[in-house]
């Protein structure tokens, strides 16, 4: 062989070496881009706080556990802040910027309405943990396979709650419900709940009055309170948020409104709610309480290692919200062997997941969307700084606490 062609074939051995050094640090680099969620919650409300740090806990869960797929798994958080403009860029960001794979996430109605347009726009798949107004499900609209949700909607809420009270009642002969008043939030959430329970309460009295919630700078409830004073109801209810829930106990204390049942439903509670004095027996709706670990060992695991980790009790139904928000994808991305859209989809459509809820949910149509998870919420009670289920039945943790006193 001659020197020249020894040197060509040196050559044309080092091309193809180098092309296959080049092409298995390529696939080395493909293997381990991480997968990523992309969550958007109102990190300054404890919904938003405890449902990132959940979701948080499995991303950190999958990981120890060798990731998705043979990949690691991210979580990348944007504050919403409650506002519809910053809930909406910050899907544009996760989507154009972050260039995450999913998006989970969601609390208030009327900021997913302002980030819906952008969902639609890039279509990933979307595990969202809150918005229970039907006029979100509208904005959404029919057709949308990409979009699953986790929350009930505002009708699902009601139909569980007229099923509640009726067994309450029926069991509970000394409860009467036939006299309500409604005090509500004057956004989407607040009014979108008056008229379902004006819609499914027909055969009852209602009547109701709407205020401005201390997460949006009200906070003076003092002539509604009143107005519900002067109404004489069997059941007091009102819908807002966590901020408005002492002060609107104090301020009842104040004008010494005393309804026998006293119900409070915003999507979350203070942490440190059970701990007034004002909280006694005080009514509430959640789709979880910590006490349900009595109850269910998928809760009982879930709990244990949101507070070994965070050394806080998961006080609000979001936090196991946004853990399932994770893990029911994950699950999926496991079935399906991709985080392909099409394949994801797929595997969620088929899927029965044990959640840290209590319930194992699938995911079927609603009135509009394709894919609707749990529809039903729980009744539960303060009793002695805790929050104890009295209904449904099945989940019960205790007998309920009537007239409501102070």
């Amino acid at each position: 062989m001659s020197k020249k062609l020894s040197a060509l074939l040196f050559a044309l051995m080092l091309i193809v070496s180098m092309g296959t050094l080049y092409a298995t640090g390529q696939q080395g680099e493909g293997e381990a881009k991480p997968i990523k969620f992309g969550g958007v919650w109102p990190l300054g409300d404890i919904t938003g706080d405890q449902a990132a740090k959940a979701a948080q806990l499995v991303v950190d869960e999958l990981n120890a556990n060798g990731g998705l797929l043979g990949r690691p798994v991210e979580l990348i958080v944007i504050d919403s802040e409650l506002n519809p403009e910053k809930g909406a860029a910050a899907i544009e960001r996760l989507a154009t910027v972050e260039k995450v794979d999913f998006f989970v996430g969601g609390m208030s109605s009327g900021v997913h309405l302002g980030q819906i347009p952008s969902l639609k726009k890039y279509k990933k798949v979307t595990m969202w943990t809150g918005a229970a107004s039907s006029t979100a499900e509208a904005a959404v609209g029919e057709g949308q396979d990409w979009y699953f949700h986790l929350h009930p909607w505002d009708y699902n809420q009601g139909n569980s709650y007229v099923e509640g009270w009726d067994d309450i009642a029926e069991k509970y002969s000394n409860i009467s419900i036939d006299r309500w008043f409604l005090a509500y939030e004057e956004g989407p959430f607040g009014s979108a709940s008056f008229a379902a329970t004006q819609t499914l309460f027909a055969d009852m009295e209602i009547d109701g009055e709407a205020f401005q919630s201390a997460a949006m700078g009200g906070g003076d409830y003092t002539a509604v309170l009143q107005r519900a004073k002067d109404y004489n109801p069997d059941v007091f209810i009102w819908a807002g948020y966590g901020a408005d829930a002492l002060p609107i106990m104090e301020q009842a204390k104040a004008v010494n409104f005393t309804p026998p049942l006293f119900i409070g439903a915003p999507p979350g509670w203070p942490s440190d709610f059970g701990d007034s004095s004002l909280a006694e027996n005080v009514t509430l709706y959640g789709m979880w309480a910590p006490s349900i670990s009595k109850v269910s060992a998928v809760s009982k695991k879930f709990q244990d290692a949101y507070e070994a980790k965070y050394g806080e009790t998961p006080a609000t139904y979001f936090a196991p919200l946004g853990y399932t928000s994770i893990e029911i994808i994950a699950k999926a991305v496991e079935q399906a062997g991709s985080v392909e859209t099409e394949a994801v989809i797929k595997a969620l459509k088929a899927i029965q997941y044990e959640s840290p809820l209590g319930e194992t949910i699938s995911f079927s149509p609603s009135n509009v969307i394709s894919n609707q998870g749990f529809r039903n919420q729980k009744i539960l009670q303060w009793q002695n700084g805790s929050q104890e289920v009295i209904w449904p039945f099945a989940f019960a943790t205790a007998e309920p606490a009537y007239p409501f006193t102070r």
